[in-house]
């Protein structure tokens, strides 16, 4: 075996995104939410970036926005595909980042090492013993909510127990999973619990505790935490406890049949098989549906009830509205919540002053530079998101006048071309944004899909085709469901010739059970 070492040239390319590019990139993905986050942190961080508001009155603001979306010669109107290349959209980030390399250089060097260095010659942002809104708004924010454990442990110290069951019920309530359920077996709790539980009054240890102490406070568990389920270990005994709780109060006109579904026949029932449940039990089909009815009244995760967790607020970021006058949909971006940004005069002042110490002059210029970026990403956010939505305005009009089942194919890559643009920056502009339509609210990547053609050479999307697989689900006699190949055989006579598997995908994106599960007795 030989090493040597030897000298190879090789030419090749290689693309390299600056930093601040990056960072212009993420800006156009964010959502509104997460936009409005990242502006209030730059306001924090940045000394130099602030805020103001416009002369003009609300009135006379938003007067100013309609007539510029009616005005085609106005400046303020959307940009049209054929306005400006996509090249000349981001000619200014490039000459940007040019101009301020230096200060982008230096990012790191020039920020001075102690605050009190900047602070002796920095303007004051408000007068003092002003509050401070942000100050004001951190300390009014709401707290972290409390999780399933910590409410049923609350619930559980309110029990009036003997210190032992007390200490072991917490034991317990340590292994309830998020919907209610106790899946560990209480013996492997038993195993894992400590050698000496408190005991009587003064809290003395008593020993290691048995697998029937664990029982007797898995039963006063049952007892005493609300919702009436908490602490089942399996669905058969959630459902049952809920039910003994119904009975008792005599809220349940068809208890006996509700009990025999599910103490014996509760797999059958979940499978749909309800003329074996008819005959197994000797109840009529009739009295099998009137019990499954009064069934919905009980749940399978009993904890999700009290779950701490909402879902997040949808933020439209984009509206469509229906012109009358001009018999069109023009669509235009909500970032009204956003504050109006602006360069600091006080410190564009104090960087060309020569007494301004030196790594204050360059800590200041750093920070100008950087604001100056993220209102330039703004701004080239705002362009490219409103491009994008006049072609999908113009290409899905027929979806805000019919409906879904009109979803037109619209790929990424074909806007892209039409942008002149990347189509990682079409996909990067609709990523987690969300549109108001005349028809809800709809995310904005819905409007990109592949298709195919009808029987007749009309183009239909893959959304469509959904949306009228749908329509035929629910329009199809319940007590005979049609199964897969008639889905296809329907949506044929649509014009609409897909495969059986893909019907089958379709129906498991759509939540459509099978058409077994579907059949009504």
């Amino acid at each position: 075996m030989r090493f040597d070492t030897s000298q190879q040239m090789r030419l090749s390319q290689q693309m390299k995104l600056a930093p601040r590019m990056i960072q212009s990139m993420e800006i156009l993905q964010m959502a509104m939410p997460a936009l409005e986050e990242r502006i209030e942190q730059e306001l924090e961080n940045n000394v130099t970036l602030e805020t103001f508001e416009p002369d003009a009155s609300p009135e006379e603001a938003r007067e100013e926005i309609a007539e510029s979306r009616l005005d085609d010669s106005t400046d303020r109107k959307p940009m049209s595909v054929d306005e400006k290349n996509a090249s000349e959209d981001f000619a200014r980030l490039d000459s940007m980042e040019e101009s301020y390399s230096e200060a982008f250089d230096n990012q790191y060097e020039a920020r001075p090492s102690r605050a009190d260095d900047f602070a002796d010659s920095a303007p004051s942002s408000r007068a003092a013993g002003d509050r401070d809104p942000k100050q004001d708004a951190m300390a009014n924010a709401p707290g972290r909510a409390a999780s399933l454990t910590e409410q049923l442990l609350e619930q559980w110290s309110l029990a009036d127990l003997d210190e032992r069951t007390r200490a072991l019920g917490r034991l317990i309530i340590e292994h309830i999973e998020d919907d209610g359920l106790l899946r560990t077996p209480l013996a492997v709790i038993a195993d894992r619990a400590p050698q000496n539980i408190p005991d009587g009054p003064h809290g003395a240890p008593s020993g290691r505790p048995t697998p029937d102490e664990f029982e007797r406070a898995l039963k006063a568990i049952h007892l005493f935490l609300e919702p009436v389920g908490i602490g089942a270990r399996d669905v058969r005994e959630c459902l049952l406890l809920q039910l003994d709780a119904l009975a008792d109060e005599g809220a349940l006109e068809h208890e006996p049949a509700v009990r025999t579904l599910i103490d014996n026949h509760l797999d059958d029932l979940i499978n749909n098989r309800l003329p074996r449940v008819a005959a197994d039990s000797g109840l009529s089909i009739d009295e099998i549906n009137a019990a499954v009815k009064e069934m919905a009244r009980l749940s399978v995760a009993p904890g999700k009830q009290l779950s701490t967790e909402s879902p997040a607020p949808i933020v439209p970021d984009a509206v469509v509205e229906y012109d009358d006058e001009h018999d069109r949909y023009t669509a235009y971006i909500t970032d009204g919540r956003l504050p109006n940004l602006r360069i600091s005069r006080e410190y564009a002042e104090m960087v060309r002053q020569r007494e301004t110490p030196k790594p204050t002059r360059e800590f200041i210029k750093t920070n100008l530079a950087n604001a100056q970026w993220l209102i330039e990403a703004l701004q080239q956010r705002r362009r490219t998101l409103q491009r994008v939505l006049n072609i999908v305005v113009d290409a899905q009009r027929e979806f805000f006048d019919q409906g879904p089942q009109a979803l037109k194919p619209l790929p990424m890559t074909q806007v892209a071309e039409q942008m002149g643009v990347h189509v990682a920056t079409v996909s990067r502009a609709v990523a987690d944004k969300h549109l108001l339509t005349p028809r809800g609210v709809f995310p904005l990547r819905r409007f990109f899909t592949g298709g195919t053609q009808t029987d007749s050479g009309e183009d239909v999307s893959w959304e469509a085709i959904r949306a009228a697989m749908k329509d035929v689900v629910d329009a199809e006699d319940k007590r005979k469901p049609l199964s897969d190949d008639a889905i296809v055989d329907e949506l044929k006579k649509r014009g609409i010739e897909i495969a059986r598997r893909t019907v089958a995908k379709y129906r498991a994106q759509l939540d459509i059970p099978s058409a077994r599960m579907r059949k009504q007795f």
